[in-house]
């Protein structure tokens, strides 16, 4: 019995450090997290309200920025994107939105939904995107993205 009782405390024991483990690495997710979502948050509302410093400071200076048409855009062309009004938006939502980070790597996912004002396209955008963001010098910069028509 006794060795019983040991075998299971052992057992008790191993769990425990495997869960606190596991909430030390979401715990130390968790503030990137946040400000990854702070920065999708600036983006968005940079979508719809261009500033082009506030656009030039969340994206790195590696960028790819690809639409679902298939044009890409680097960081000059993707800040010139919103400031001359190419894409034009007068409302973005953003649905199902996911963060996967590891390490100075960040996985976004998400549709979006837009009210868009560009002539010789749809005046409602839906599409999905993926974007990867990476940590600079402290802070997360996006370094693609890459947009895709819904599937059917």
């Amino acid at each position: 019995m006794k060795n019983f009782i040991a075998q299971l405390i052992k057992h008790f024991c191993c769990i425990s450090f495997l869960i606190m483990s596991l909430a030390d690495s979401s715990i130390a997710q968790a503030p990137d997290e946040a400000l990854i979502a702070q920065a999708l948050e600036k983006f968005k509302l940079a979508m719809v309200q261009p500033d082009s410093l506030v656009l030039a400071d969340l994206v790195s200076d590696d960028l790819v920025y690809v639409h679902s048409s298939g044009t890409v855009r680097n960081k000059q062309g993707f800040v010139d994107e919103f400031m001359k009004r190419w894409t034009n938006f007068s409302k973005v939502t953003i649905l199902d939105q996911q963060i996967k980070i590891t390490g100075d790597i960040a996985i976004v996912r998400h549709r979006l939904q837009a009210d868009a004002h560009n002539p010789g396209y749809p005046s409602a955008v839906d599409i999905i995107i993926l974007m990867v963001w990476r940590k600079e010098n402290g802070q997360w910069k996006m370094l693609a993205r890459q947009a895709a028509k819904i599937p059917q």
